[in-house]
């Protein structure tokens, strides 16, 4: 799919602040507000633009372990790989889900609040699920980067973004 420097910015926008309206972000781009909304909504049905959303920081919650586990299925006992997916998605823990290529089959993103808690998931949880051949966690100690938003970086777009509106009245 092909966006245009108009769609980019609203992208790029709406990445940064979800919460803006449609007023202040048809001004940004340049295009009356209905125009800007109907971009919007045909991203949306696009399925570019997937959902609004918030970012909760979990540590502020009291969940200060953040672990990485990757998975090997014994694909002998395995019922099936949907089911086994189905079975990740299940999982409140489980906060992402990758399937992967390489010596792993896949990547769970968990989020416990103690060792104590992780161990309980392991235990009780994480270890039911038949299929899983092993069992490799790592934790997560600093994040370096976070990334949460794509910026579509291309000149035109970039600077229409840094551009600040100019004022009524000629200044």
């Amino acid at each position: 799919m092909e966006l245009d420097e108009i769609d980019k910015i609203i992208l790029n926008t709406l990445q940064k602040n979800g919460r803006i309206t449609n007023s202040k972000l048809s001004k940004m781009v340049g295009i009356s507000a209905p125009a800007t909304l109907e971009r919007v909504k045909r991203l949306e049905n696009l399925g570019v633009i997937s959902s609004f959303t918030v970012l909760v920081d979990y540590e502020k919650l009291g969940y200060t372990i953040t672990a990485m586990v990757n998975i090997t299925l014994n694909l002998s006992d395995l019922p099936s790989v949907r089911l086994i997916k189905e079975k990740f998605i299940a999982l409140d823990e489980v906060v992402e889900c990758y399937q992967i290529t390489g010596a792993n089959d896949f990547i769970l993103k968990v989020i416990s609040k103690d060792m104590k808690n992780y161990a309980e998931f392991i235990n009780n949880k994480l270890t039911q699920i038949e299929g899983i051949q092993a069992m490799n966690s790592s934790f997560i100690i600093d994040k370096v980067k976070e990334k949460k938003k794509f910026i579509f970086d291309n000149d035109k777009s970039y600077q229409l973004l840094k551009k600040k509106p100019k004022k009524k009245g000629g200044k």
